[in-house]
């Protein structure tokens, strides 16, 4: 059973949406804050977004790039705009599909199935999923996941992006500038204080395994994993 995120203003078409996919078997789940999009969305880790572009306080386009800053999930427009250029704005933005307001239930559901299947189904591409390990710790980048003895926790997509950077130098340390490379395409605008941001959520996402200090830093160096949960137990 796939979970679909509806982001939809309209509370009349939200609720007849919905009503349609559970009828299918989907599980439906709706922001309640049209401000923090990108935060449900990570909360809720749907196979498939279904995405309005005229929404409170910033328009589709604007939260399908955040979206595709953490996950190549499908996303599928619904607008009431029908212009070409509405189109090639959502699909140059990160989005896989549009259907054009007022449509056919029908024509949705099939838009789903198929953008399901696709990327999950019969029809996606299955390249091998890589795994990185070190001494119990195992991240799966693509799943954004972290386990450590059969406990799980989920990722963003840089907080992956650094721990799987951590796990190929361990032993030795990561520069500061290696790591802002694999994060940031320009590293010119990137605030001092923004990598110790993102490596202070490292550091907590470990200590929800049990993983004390599992972050070295070496001043002026960059920072290091340190395998302190070794033995089989957490430490």
């Amino acid at each position: 059973m796939h979970t679909i995120m509806l982001v939809e203003d309209d509370p009349k078409l939200s609720a007849l949406l919905t009503s349609y996919m559970e009828r299918y078997g989907y599980t439906v789940c709706v922001p309640d804050d049209f401000g923090a999009i990108l935060g449900q969305f990570e909360q809720m880790r749907p196979e498939l977004v279904l995405l309005d572009i005229n929404l409170p306080r910033f328009d589709g386009y604007y939260w399908c790039r955040q979206i595709r800053t953490v996950s190549t999930c499908p996303i599928l427009f619904i607008s009431a705009r029908a212009g070409e250029m509405d189109q090639v704005m959502a699909l140059e933005n990160g989005g896989d599909d549009y259907i054009a307001k007022p449509f056919h239930y029908e024509v949705v559901m099939a838009k789903i199935r198929s953008l399901l299947r696709r990327s999950y189904g019969e029809y996606a591409s299955r390249p091998q999923e890589r795994v990185y390990e070190l001494d119990g710790l195992t991240m799966y980048p693509e799943r954004l996941e972290l386990e450590l003895f059969g406990s799980h926790t989920a990722l963003t997509k840089k907080e992956a992006d650094i721990i799987e950077l951590l796990m190929v130098h361990a032993p030795r340390y990561a520069s500061r500038d290696e790591i802002l490379e694999k994060l940031w395409d320009d590293q010119n605008y990137v605030d001092e204080n923004t990598l110790n941001v993102n490596i202070a959520r490292v550091r907590r996402k470990l200590q929800e395994l049990g993983i004390q200090d599992g972050v070295e830093t070496l001043r002026g160096t960059g920072y290091r994993l340190v395998p302190s949960w070794r033995g089989g137990e957490r430490q």
